[in-house]
């Protein structure tokens, strides 16, 4: 099997991983602020040490575009692994629905994790872009910087994954915290509604988040 289809195989494996874990776990304690930063944290670090050295386990578009940016990665590979992401997230979330489905709660019940702007918090589309901007500037920084020495390469998996436990520990009030596009997008169009009509923030926010953190890298880290 050439080397592009097991890396395009492994992102979809490990977004598979992401959203049915992290959202899965969001959706049954009602997003509750410990477990679900947690559940999202451990399955990158376990996605990480099951294919980080296949892929690299970008397993998020905006983790992708900061690597295009940054030119360690090439266009080609860039488009493979965000349709393999978005796979692998539509995946992840279909297998939620369809266990969901299959209870008396139902998936109207239950929700799929997906993201939404808190209306009790009176939390603007505006605001929410741009915390969701900051808390990718923040994990798409750390994973470029821990990434970018051989020698940290054992403790990636773990640091990565701290990193996304500690934005969520923000996040999750305010936007549910989504900083990659493909865990929002799929959850999004299968349960429709608020989390659908305000998915734009967060497929643009997590994006423009990912490449002020690359152009930031660039200027600041790179010798």
């Amino acid at each position: 099997m050439k080397n592009s289809i097991k890396k395009y195989i492994a992102e979809f494996i490990g977004t598979f991983i992401l959203v049915l874990f992290g959202c899965g776990v969001a959706a049954i304690t009602s997003g509750n602020l410990v477990a679900t930063s947690l559940a999202f944290g451990l399955s990158i670090v376990a996605a990480a040490y099951a294919i980080g050295d296949v892929s690299g386990c970008h397993v998020n578009p905006a983790v992708s575009l900061a690597m295009l940016i940054t030119k360690r990665m090439n266009v080609k590979d860039f488009c493979g692994y965000v349709l393999a992401q978005i796979a692998g997230a539509f995946a992840g979330a279909g297998v939620l629905y369809a266990i969901f489905s299959s209870t008396t709660v139902g998936v109207s019940g239950f929700g799929l994790g997906a993201n939404t702007l808190t209306e009790e918090l009176g939390i603007t589309a505006c605001a929410g872009f741009l915390i969701e901007l900051i808390l990718t500037f923040v994990f798409v920084y750390t994973i470029l910087g821990v990434t970018a020495d051989s020698k940290k390469s054992h403790m990636a998996g773990i640091v990565i994954g701290l990193t996304l436990c500690f934005v969520h520990l923000l996040g999750i009030l305010f936007t549910g915290t989504s900083v990659n596009p493909a865990r929002s997008l799929a959850p999004a169009i299968l349960t429709g509604g608020a989390a659908l009509s305000q998915l734009w923030i967060f497929l643009t926010a997590p994006l423009c988040g990912a490449a002020v953190a690359a152009c930031a890298y660039s200027l600041i880290n790179k010798k």
